[in-house]
């Protein structure tokens, strides 16, 4: 058998894997966090560890979470949240609404009456959720939306936050 470790030096029992290297019932044991105990057995193949520690890779997560931060405050887009919905949508009209509200049945339904009861036209519309959340990235025809709109669906119970994008 031959043990690749490319998760955690921890992971692995150093001293029951030098002596199953040295019985023969590990061939070859491939790790990318290799210490001296390890580099001084047989059989090992240390490789280099390519984790997020790097002034290349801090620099471009950094890069990313600006990118990802600016995508949602300009269009309600969100990518790699840990406790949102993952969200993405083009935008296709006018105003844009953002909605996270409590994952509970008709919330849509609720919202898009509110919207119907104010001749707001949906021109697309995205509903994602995780959990208890769910968030909704809903495009518009109109170029303005009133204040009475936005009390209104402010007021629906389970409602977290919105906000409208122009």
């Amino acid at each position: 058998v031959r043990v690749l470790n490319f998760a955690r030096g921890g992971l692995v029992n150093n001293a029951d894997m030098k002596v199953a290297l040295e019985s023969g019932k590990v061939a070859k044991y491939v790790t990318d966090f290799p210490d001296a105990d390890v580099l001084e057995m047989k059989n090992v193949i240390p490789v280099a560890h390519l984790g997020a520690s790097t002034l290349e890779s801090e620099t471009n997560c950094a890069i990313m979470a600006v990118d990802q931060i600016r995508e949602f405050i300009e269009h309600g887009n969100i990518i790699n949240s840990v406790n949102f919905p993952a969200a993405e949508m083009d935008r296709s009209g006018g105003v844009r609404i953002i909605i996270a509200n409590k994952n509970v049945p008709n919330m849509v339904g609720q919202i898009t009456t509110v919207l119907a009861s104010e001749d707001v036209n949906i021109a697309n519309m995205l509903n994602r959720n995780r959990n208890e959340i769910a968030y909704n990235i809903i495009d518009t025809d109109h170029q303005e939306i009133s204040d009475s709109l936005v009390n209104k669906l402010k007021a629906i119970e389970g409602i977290i936050f919105m906000r409208i994008i122009k």
